[in-house]
């Protein structure tokens, strides 16, 4: 007798969204997936997922997939390949990285990946090969640097209250983040405690997003003001007595210095910086003033800027001035990373990491492929590189510089991918890749406290291969040095991950599902001390020696951080508009692309529409820009054709483009990140997506 399929599954969403979010999949009777739901039984999931993820059968089974190994035959970007077989494939790929060894040395081979998925076994096998052949390390500079750096700051930690404590809440301040296209679980939390409680939602962003449609109270700033109004709030709370002076002087390092600080930062002085009315501003402070189980969840978006880690660290300094970090559904919480302790040595080969060998900053990729000197770090050009779980043509920054580089005939790149994205256009070889349902990983979820098991579901069609496939058969052909990793299956590497790391067996978690690593409540809320030796929150930041998450190995400070302000204060580090670039143009994402993913599904380009640029009206018209008209977009990068949007809601002086799209999508095939920039932000690197200043013309 034929064995029928399950009819349902668990997992875990792999993307890089900080829910995590714990998945059942339901399969129909000839054994496809039919649709994802959310665990009902994960509290923090809580039965709902995003809507893009509930569609995950479009992209399990998008005709577009590639299913076969690819050579190219035409120039590069064209398009034009030719089917070859996985050992013709792999044995080229050995051949040319052994040549490029040859004869410009290790380093000028850079294994290149990011968080297309966020499962630690599929994503993070990279650097196996990396560290055990001496090739050019990573340094990671997309997303996280100027957020956890500022959060840091005055935690000393990269830890938080728990997040479903939001559902207690009296009042959740929703900072620099858009949780309805990014990460809806906050939602859900948030919302059911104004069912339940009352609770108030207040939102603070830069042009009024789903998430602010929903609150109860929106505040809708000028981008990289964030500091500001997080100072001239703090002054109001010492000033009307909303300040807890007793939690301040146990908790904290410097009360009295921040007060006599604060004096001059008054909601006048922050309301000709952020554009706000005075009165917006007193209502906020009064508000988190009076309500003492106030829960800030505090975002990405806003600190995606040249002033970033100012600004999440003065936003961060609030919750230990009024001191709800002691209240249940309290306290100021970014991300959770410093609870998962994991022994990833069989994953990584850490223990054979050389810190001598070059970290190459990967949003500086478009540099480092047209041979600057300063991005190359002294060392030899890259010849030969192998990406995967990311689409740097598309996502990162500076893309006419990067398309420069990617067309170099010298240089040998491997795409191991879902479809053939902007990047894999421009490959040399493109492997199949599976999905996620289609391999086992472990994830872990910044935005919350699980450690998640995302089996096997679903077998791949012929063809595509895991990434740690493509990583083992890689480094036997390139003579890498011996480590047991190469050995292990998915299954070997979460196995021993969960045993030394005292979490248990495979055996157990594929009974749990997960594992609620959440501290007790008075270590989340730092009440036996803050992570700093001193255990005090710190409102004097040490910018130039603090041991943020993600500080580069080698100890390297960007950017112009001997001018960061000690204590919290607006940093005037962005990139301002001028007469040229009258301006500031932020690129948020849409609900329904997660980066570049999603983006070659038809369901979420039919919601989204097409590339365009949203501006206030009376802002348009003074530039003869009509609702709907064709427009230019550019500065001293580059310049990209869309639409423009007229809509109110958006701060003065600021223009949103939401995707991010495919390059194709726009008229002229250069995509919205054409126009940031790729500088590293102080003090520890970091790409500033939202801080670019334009001009918009109409076409």
């Amino acid at each position: 007798m034929t064995q029928q399929p399950p009819k349902s599954t668990f997992s875990a969403c792999p993307h890089d969204c900080p829910s995590t979010c714990a998945l059942e999949v339901h399969f129909y009777p000839h054994g496809d997936v039919r649709r994802l739901n959310g665990a009902k039984d994960n509290a923090y999931t809580a039965g709902v997922i995003c809507a893009k993820v509930a569609r995950y059968p479009e992209r399990l089974y998008h005709p577009d997939r590639l299913l076969k190994p690819l050579r190219r035959t035409g120039k590069k970007g064209e398009g034009r390949f030719e089917e070859i077989s996985w050992d013709a494939a792999l044995d080229l790929i050995a051949e040319k990285f052994l040549a490029a060894e040859a004869e410009f040395g290790a380093e000028s081979v850079w294994p290149y990946h990011y968080a297309g998925t966020m499962g630690m076994v599929q994503r993070d096998s990279i650097h196996r090969l990396r560290h055990t052949k001496g090739y050019s390390r990573q340094f990671d500079s997309f997303c996280t640097n100027m957020a956890w750096t500022g959060y840091v700051a005055g935690t000393g930690k990269l830890a938080g209250p728990d997040p479903r404590e939001m559902a207690v809440s009296d009042q959740i301040v929703i900072w620099g983040t858009n949780p309805v296209a990014t990460q809806v679980n906050v939602m859900t939390h948030a919302i059911a405690a104004r069912k339940k409680r009352g609770a108030r939602i207040i939102v603070v962003d830069v042009y009024e997003t789903e998430t602010m449609k929903q609150a109860d109270i929106g505040i809708i700033l000028k981008p990289g003001t964030d500091a500001a109004l997080a100072c001239a709030v703090m002054h109001v709370l010492f000033r009307d007595g909303h300040a807890d002076r007793d939690y301040l002087e146990t908790y904290t390092d410097c009360p009295a210095e921040l007060e006599a600080h604060l004096k001059t930062k008054t909601p006048e002085w922050a309301a000709s910086i952020t554009g706000l009315d005075v009165s917006r501003i007193e209502e906020l402070a009064q508000l988190i003033g009076s309500v003492k189980k106030t829960y800030f969840r505090l975002g990405y978006g806003f600190t995606r800027s040249r002033n970033g880690a100012v600004g999440m660290h003065a936003a961060s300094s609030i919750a230990a001035v009024t001191g709800c970090w002691k209240e249940e559904g309290g306290g100021a919480f970014h991300n959770n990373g410093a609870i998962y302790q994991l022994n990833k040595e069989m994953i990584e080969a850490g223990s054979l990491k050389d810190p001598a060998v070059r970290a190459l900053d990967q949003s500086l990729v478009g540099r480092i492929l047209t041979d600057d000197e300063a991005a190359l770090l002294g060392g030899p050009p890259v010849k030969a590189m192998l990406i995967q779980n990311t689409n740097p043509v598309s996502v990162a920054p500076e893309q006419d510089l990067i398309k420069q580089g990617f067309a170099r005939e010298d240089l040998f790149t491997v795409v191991h991918e879902h479809f053939l994205t902007e990047t894999a256009q421009m490959a040399d070889i493109v492997l199949p890749a599976t999905q996620f349902l289609e391999h086992d990983d472990l994830y872990k979820g910044g935005g919350h406290q699980y450690l998640m098991l995302g089996p096997k579901a679903v077998e791949p069609p012929e063809g595509p291969r895991e990434n740690i496939f493509v990583i083992n058969e890689i480094a036997r052909r390139v003579d890498s040095k011996p480590h047991p990793g190469f050995d292990m299956s998915a299954r070997d590497h979460i196995d021993w991950l969960l045993r030394n790391s005292n979490y248990g067996t495979l055996a157990d978690l594929e009974a749990g599902k997960w594992i609620d690593l959440q501290p007790d409540f008075e270590t989340a809320h730092y009440l036996n001390g803050f992570g700093h030796a001193d255990g005090k929150f710190h409102f004097k930041a040490d910018w130039g020696r603090s041991s943020a998450p993600n500080k580069p190995d080698d100890g390297a400070i960007f950017g112009p951080w001997q001018t960061m302000p000690e204590l919290p204060d607006q940093w005037d580090s962005i990139e301002l508009a001028d007469e040229q670039h009258p301006f500031r143009l932020v690129t948020s994402p849409a609900r329904s692309f997660l980066n570049s993913t999603f983006n070659e599904t038809d369901s979420s380009k039919k919601k989204e529409g097409r590339p365009e640029v949203w501006l206030r009206p009376e802002e348009a018209e003074r530039f003869g820009i009509e609702d709907g008209a064709k427009v230019k977009m550019g500065n001293r990068r580059g310049v990209v054709t869309l639409h423009a949007r007229y809509v109110a809601t958006v701060a003065p002086g600021t223009v949103i483009s939401e995707g991010i799209w495919p390059n194709d999508a726009f008229e002229d095939g250069r995509g919205i990140n054409t126009l940031t920039g790729a500088d590293p932000v102080a003090p520890y690197g970091g790409a500033a997506f939202h801080d670019t200043a334009v001009w918009l013309r109409a076409v």
